[in-house]
């Protein structure tokens, strides 16, 4: 009987999740230097301007810099990646905040929206700066033009929500 509920449970679990002090047969990738991004196909660490890098893999790398509050680095990144770019407008915003750069922050915010204004992340990073700065109608407005875009539901919104009610916003 405990043979087959051992069984039963082991077949319950989700992979990848694995006792304390196990690791996983997959290797983990490699932290990279600052100024370079982990590429896919080589599984290697390669600088940010390398040609054969895809701008998906830089913007992932840029939001896990960003995340982790190593805003300097997210910027190295960053400054390799298209400047127009709605995306990368968007990350220069919330890394100029983050870092204390409030008017810079809303510039790329600005200019992000500027470019797609259905852009909700732009929308809910500057409404938390709206919020940071006590202006919380401001911040209302940025939280209906989320929903106007489609929003409802989604990360932005909830964590642009969340901050208006609680005076707390977000470092990702």
């Amino acid at each position: 009987m405990r043979l087959v509920i051992a069984a039963a449970l082991t077949l319950a679990l989700p992979t990848g999740l694995f006792a304390a002090g196990e690791e996983s047969s997959s290797p983990s990738k490699p932290k990279c230097e600052n100024g370079q991004v982990y590429d896919k196909k080589t599984k290697t660490c390669v600088d940010a301007n390398n040609h054969r890098l895809d701008t998906d893999s830089r913007y992932q790398t840029v939001r896990s810099l960003a995340y982790d509050g190593q805003y300097e680095n997210a910027q190295i990144v960053l400054a390799t990646m298209p400047q127009n770019d709605d995306r990368t407008l968007t990350y220069l915003g919330f890394t100029n905040r983050k870092m204390g750069n409030r008017d810079a922050a809303m510039d790329f915010y600005g200019r992000a929206l500027a470019v797609n204004p259905g852009n909700i992340l732009a929308r809910s990073y500057m409404g938390q700066g709206f919020v940071d700065d006590g202006d919380i109608t401001a911040a209302f407005a940025q939280l209906r033009a989320i929903r106007d875009h489609g929003g409802s539901g989604s990360w932005a919104e909830a964590s642009l929500r969340t901050a208006i009610s609680s005076g707390r916003t977000y470092n990702y």
